[in-house]
């Protein structure tokens, strides 16, 4: 079962690298140095989670896969954007993404921001020139989705609070708030979209696949401040320990480590029971939340 399942994740990252090989602009078409640091800034890194778990939710949706990773697509590029902001000096003022140098540092400041500017452009630009769903109210939705999680009241809510946290106590309601928006929002997204591509689902069900995204969005970033805590910066591709170094309000500082892994069990505990109704179908999905929660880096 973990073979196969591995072979399923090899097999969609593959795919989905020629997606994006495919839909990112040429760095040879002008403006060349701003399409070669989008190319550099999404191409070869990353887990590819939120990909993932669109393919695995438009299978249980009954999509196919020529809408689901047009779908994929749109989140890991509004992804990629907020890492490339994200590691600005301006905001959190990292060196090392995903193994290699930070946009700006690659590249410049100037050329980063274009790079987020000119990736969440292309994220609406495929949700709208590509045919996703029969129902055009349906991809209409689906444009709205993502645009509300990209915002104010999803990542980029999220990434304020986070900035306006520095050196606070937040309670864990505040945390949680805090996550729900800033990594939450796009991982309920990447769920969403992917099942919207297809025709199976009632919105009770689609309610339900909701409510999963948002424990196993919580769950997600539970671990990633575990792993902040006891993964070298070798074994993360990004620098270790920066939160701490920040005064950031991280899981580990409000509950311990022992706090923040039991933390994270309970939320894949529940996430699982989200999914019982779904059956066999959702097998995909509850082995992504496995991953989330039982990953070393």
């Amino acid at each position: 079962m973990v073979a196969e399942f591995t072979a399923w994740v090899s097999t969609h990252q593959s795919r989905f690298e020629d997606v994006l090989q495919r839909l990112l602009p040429a760095s040879e078409i002008a403006p060349q140095r701003l399409h070669a640091a989008m190319r550099y800034s999404v191409l070869e890194g990353g887990k590819r989670v939120r990909p993932l778990l669109a393919y695995a939710a438009g299978e249980l949706a009954g999509a196919p896969v020529e809408r689901t990773e047009i779908a994929a697509t749109a989140v890991e590029l509004i992804h990629a954007y907020s890492l490339v902001h994200d590691d600005m000096p301006c905001m959190d003022d990292d060196v090392l993404r995903r193994g290699k140098p930070t946009c700006h540092v690659e590249y410049d400041e100037a050329t980063a921001l274009l790079v987020g500017d000119a990736l969440q452009s292309l994220a609406f630009q495929l949700l709208s020139e590509h045919r996703l769903n029969d129902d055009v109210g349906r991809q209409l939705q689906m444009v709205k989705l993502l645009a509300v999680a990209s915002g104010s009241r999803g990542m980029a809510g999220g990434q304020a609070i986070d900035l306006a946290s520095v050196g606070k106590q937040l309670s864990l309601p505040e945390l949680e708030q805090m996550h729900i928006h800033k990594t939450g929002a796009l991982i309920r997204a990447a769920i969403l979209l992917g099942a919207y591509c297809g025709d199976k689902l009632s919105e009770a069900q689609l309610e339900r696949l909701d409510h999963f995204g948002k424990l196993i969005g919580l769950a997600f970033q539970v671990v990633d401040d575990v792993l902040d805590c006891e993964a070298d910066t070798a074994t993360l591709g990004k620098t270790a320990g920066k939160d701490a170094d920040n005064d950031k309000p991280t899981y580990v500082s409000l509950l311990g480590l022992a706090g923040a892994k039991e933390m994270a069990q309970r939320l894949h505990s529940e996430s699982m029971a989200t999914l019982n109704e779904f059956g066999e179908s959702a097998r995909r999905l509850r082995e992504l939340a496995d991953f989330i929660v039982l990953r070393k880096f």
